[in-house]
């Protein structure tokens, strides 16, 4: 009988020092544990810490290519069936739509789609939100003391000559060409041609991404920038008295755009069973909390607590214009337009 209890109490020890997967990844066996090839065009600094905890997880080794989410796509296509990802992580959905429309990536899964709403996914299915954010106006706080009678109503009035040296801007960023799509989309190409024209004329500093757009806001370089909400909230975490607020254009329209980043699984893909564990695991509550509370953005599942400050998603879609995230999928389009009108080269 104490050898029965005894074996009984080891085998509760044993189970209680056990680290379980979360419930959305699979145990691993031989035939899963191998390798994941992800090309991103989201930065190091916000998804590397994710990837670090899905590997440790899972034991799955994973290779990380980096890079702008246009310059990635573009990688994609033209690399084709031969490329060696076996995920295409977007910050955005033109670059998966541009991949998608190439026929480059797989049918995902019900369970995967399932886990979202549908106006967070692919209407085709073929790559699935992952992280939720907005656009947004971020302006010193010193400079912009009464936001509502200081900054334009909508997006367009920004195009003002009053606005001339104070704006920057990053034309080469996934989520401006995004927002740019959603622009032509909704107003056409001849007043998103005005638009962007009427902010070249302004002289708008130019920068290569979110983050130093909202830093230059802070230290007063410019006084207003067009970015994605959660930049600001890592320079707040930071320091709490750092000078810049996010503005949510009052009016909507296009420069209040909601979209998600995303991914899709490659149809050439080596290791297709460990990009979907991937995708599992970045839609677990695991992976949804570490958005909400690391990179400040909105998590795409229900359930999911947001992090403090954030103005709840529910009261920013009543400003947000009601546009398919499949409409945002010409990003050649744009590009070319606005090569067209000398603003990237």
């Amino acid at each position: 009988m104490k050898k029965s209890i005894f074996a009984l109490l080891l085998l509760l020890i044993c189970i209680g020092c056990t680290t379980a997967e979360p419930e959305t990844s699979e145990p691993a066996t031989d035939e899963t544990v191998q390798r994941l090839v992800i090309y991103s065009g989201r930065s190091e600094s916000l998804i590397q810490p994710v990837i670090d905890d899905f590997s440790a997880v899972t034991g799955i080794e994973v290779e990380v290519r980096y890079g702008s989410t246009s310059e990635i796509a573009g990688l994609l296509l033209e690399e084709g069936e031969n490329s060696p990802a076996d995920l295409f992580y977007a910050q955005d959905p033109g670059g998966l739509g541009a991949v998608a429309a190439a026929g480059l990536f797989a049918d995902l899964t019900s369970d995967v789609l399932g886990k979202v709403p549908s106006r967070f996914a692919d209407p085709d299915g073929k790559w699935v939100g992952i992280s939720g954010r907005a656009r947004t106006v971020v302006y010193n706080s010193e400079l912009i003391t009464d936001p509502a009678a200081q900054l334009p109503e909508d997006i367009m009035g920004f195009t003002d000559p009053s606005w001339d040296g104070k704006i920057g801007w990053a034309p080469t960023n996934g989520s401006f060409q995004a927002m740019v799509t959603a622009m032509r989309a909704v107003w056409g190409d001849d007043q998103t041609s005005e638009w962007l024209q009427g902010i070249q004329a302004n002289n708008p500093t130019v920068f290569p991404n979110n983050t130093p757009i909202v830093e230059a806001a802070g230290s007063g370089e410019i006084t207003v920038g067009f970015v994605n909400h959660y930049y600001l909230y890592r320079f707040l975490a930071e320091d709490a008295n750092f000078p810049a607020k996010n503005y949510f254009l009052p009016s909507g329209g296009p420069g209040s755009l909601i979209m998600v980043s995303g991914a899709g699984i490659l149809d050439s893909a080596e290791n297709h069973l460990n990009a979907t564990r991937f995708l599992n695991y970045l839609l677990s509550d695991a992976g949804q909390q570490y958005f909400a509370s690391q990179t400040y953005e909105y998590p795409v599942v229900d359930g999911v607590i947001i992090s403090d400050g954030l103005a709840p998603l529910a009261a920013l879609d009543a400003l947000a214009i009601d546009i398919p995230l499949g409409d945002l999928e010409d990003l050649q389009g744009t590009q070319d337009l606005l090569l067209e009108l000398g603003i990237i080269e």
